[in-house]
């Protein structure tokens, strides 16, 4: 079942037993956010909040939570048309009428892709209009206590670009400033920083409008990594199996989504910049205050009961793994149309996505993986990946200790790792010298095996190093001091222990060995606290300009003067909500 509006969805939720309604009030400020938390750590229910302190709109979040509600929210039908695409594209061409007609059912389904206009009584999102204090009634979130103020933390911002055309939809947090202002995290790379730059180029202000819920179809849109040019309406309306009811803002220059609940209409005008953060983000750190554009609210329009949907973000797993991981698989079948010699791609929600990529390619001559490996940090926001792992085996991606394994066992360091200096990082990403600047690795793992990996380590004392534990075959994690006290540890543990560590390739230095016991830790930790330029150490040489390097190649995944603060929550909110538990839950 494909749901048209949120309050579709929310109702097959209570059909499957699948959301909890906790009706005791609730304060939107640190609270709710808790409560949320703990929820989501069990993989408990979605979450609908009806009595939020200041705010006469009830509050859901965790509508994503677990694999069993993406399902629940999409269905197998998007998967199954997307991968009825891909392999129609042979067939088709040339278009010949045997092939058209025997792909009928499909060119009938591709008929529905689109938007479509309705009136204004069949838009239930017209249904009130606040012009005075826009914002002032949002139940908005602050959910970490060092945050810079409260957030809307799933809206969708629509822009167009200045000379018409394509448009965007994507889904960049907002800082509520006051009853009509906010910020606007367009980060780089992304649709409508593209947009606002070329408005600002004209000195115009760039019109936004910022939906909040509708089609469950349309937050996943919003942050699809899509081509920078494949319409995000286009993808909601696939995702939908139906074109996208569209109608007219009396009051402003967009089109509105006819099934939102909300929808904040006003401009962004050009240079202007206000401090923007701190902000707990799905890192798991804090993203730091910087200056960002401002986003001057004219009039929000909302359903009259309308819900105010919300997601709480932080160390994963949180809701954007399972959105992550199902928009993964939608997309995955076109990754070959787009980049020929990618048989498939992972990104990894345990990192926040860009710190970490893996593909499986095809190697029909010597090195072509590397070409893959080329096309992949040039595509979209793939260009932001800090760490690329490739193979031509045919690993399940997801596995990460199957994959490292597969290309640890195949793996040259003479030839096949890179490193790249200056180059572009996500703006969430804190570990490079300066804001949206760092660097970049390529490791491959291509062809046969040539060496057998250790599976135990059995070297005797490595001095200065007080724990040992083994991630997967070939991969060791070890710890000692604290970056702060021994900023050379990994130089003096080459220095002193390389000979003990010769059989493994990967030797990660962190603060615990805890995290070699779990994936997502592991993940987490490795691949948010390390630089590749700047952190990752091994005895090289340099031959016809080619950096080649020997085992082992140390990591030093510390953490580090300087990175952001990891997120914990407060503790007075930690008794507050132990103390109210089962006034929550009854």
């Amino acid at each position: 079942m494909i749901h048209q509006n949120l309050r579709a969805f929310i109702d097959v939720l209570r059909q499957e037993n699948q959301i909890v309604e906790i009706s005791a009030p609730v304060d939107p400020y640190l609270e709710l956010a808790e409560i949320h938390r703990r929820v989501i750590d069990d993989q408990g229910p979605a979450l609908l909040f009806t009595n939020v302190k200041g705010s006469p709109f009830p509050v859901v979040t965790n509508l994503f939570g677990t694999s069993r509600r993406v399902d629940l929210a999409f269905g197998p039908k998007p998967e199954q048309f997307m991968k009825a695409v891909v392999n129609a594209s042979s067939s088709l061409l040339p278009p010949t009428p045997q092939a058209l007609w025997g792909e009928r059912a499909l060119i009938f389904d591709l008929l529905k892709v689109g938007t479509k206009e309705v009136p204004a009584s069949q838009a239930p999102i017209l249904g009130a209009c606040n012009r005075e204090t826009p914002l002032a009634q949002l139940p908005v979130l602050t959910c970490w206590q060092e945050d810079g103020g409260p957030f809307v933390t799933l809206p969708l911002v629509y822009t167009e670009h200045p000379d018409g055309g394509h448009h965007n939809l994507g889904m960049y947090r907002m800082q509520v400033y006051d009853d009509r202002t906010t910020g606007m995290h367009w980060q780089i790379h992304k649709g409508g920083g593209f947009h606002y730059h070329e408005a600002e180029l004209r000195d115009q202000a760039l019109p936004v409008t910022v939906f909040l819920g509708g089609p469950p179809a349309l937050i996943a849109s919003a942050i699809a990594p899509v081509p920078e040019h494949l319409p995000e309406l286009m993808l909601a309306s696939l995702i939908l199996g139906k074109k996208l009811p569209m109608v007219k803002d009396p009051h402003g220059k967009h089109r509105l989504v006819a099934e939102a609940e909300f929808a904040i209409s006003g401009l962004v005008p050009p240079r202007i910049r206000r401090p923007e953060g701190p902000f707990g983000d799905h890192f798991g750190y804090y993203s730091l205050t910087h200056d960002f554009p401002v986003f001057n609210v004219n009039h929000v329009w909302h359903r009259k009961d309308a819900i105010y949907p919300a997601t709480i973000v932080g160390k994963p797993r949180q809701e954007d793994y399972f959105l992550g991981e199902f928009l993964q698989r939608l997309l995955s079948p076109a990754f070959p149309m787009a980049m020929p010699g990618i048989k498939s791609l992972w990104t990894y929600a345990e990192t926040g996505f860009h710190p970490l990529a893996a593909a499986v390619v095809r190697e029909s001559y010597k090195r072509e993986a590397i070409g893959s490996a080329f096309r992949i940090l040039g595509e979209g926001q793939l260009t932001l990946t800090k760490f690329l792992i490739v193979t031509d085996q045919p690993v399940e991606l997801s596995d990460f200790p199957l994959l490292l394994e597969t290309v640890l066992e195949r793996f040259d360091p003479h030839r096949d790792l890179f490193i790249f200096n200056h180059t572009s990082h996500d703006t969430l990403d804190y570990t490079g010298d300066q804001l949206n600047h760092g660097s970049k690795a390529v490791m491959l793992g291509i062809g046969a095996p040539v060496r057998e990996l250790p599976r135990a380590y059995t070297g005797g004392e490595l001095p200065e190093i007080n724990g040992a534990a083994v991630y997967c075959g070939g991969c060791l994690v070890v710890s000692g001091a604290a970056y702060a006290q021994e900023p050379q540890l990994p130089q003096r543990l080459l220095a002193n222990s390389a000979h003990r560590l010769k059989e493994w390739p990967l030797v990660i230095l962190v603060d615990s060995i805890d995290i070699a016991s779990d994936q997502t830790q592991f993940l987490w930790t490795v691949f948010t606290r390390f630089n590749p330029a700047a952190d990752m150490y091994a005895e090289s040489s340099v031959n016809r300009h080619h950096i080649g390097y020997e085992f082992p190649i140390v990591i030093d995944a510390r953490m580090k003067p300087g990175y952001p603060d990891e997120l914990f929550p407060r503790e007075d909110i930690v008794e507050l909500v132990d103390r109210r538990w089962k006034e929550y839950f009854g």
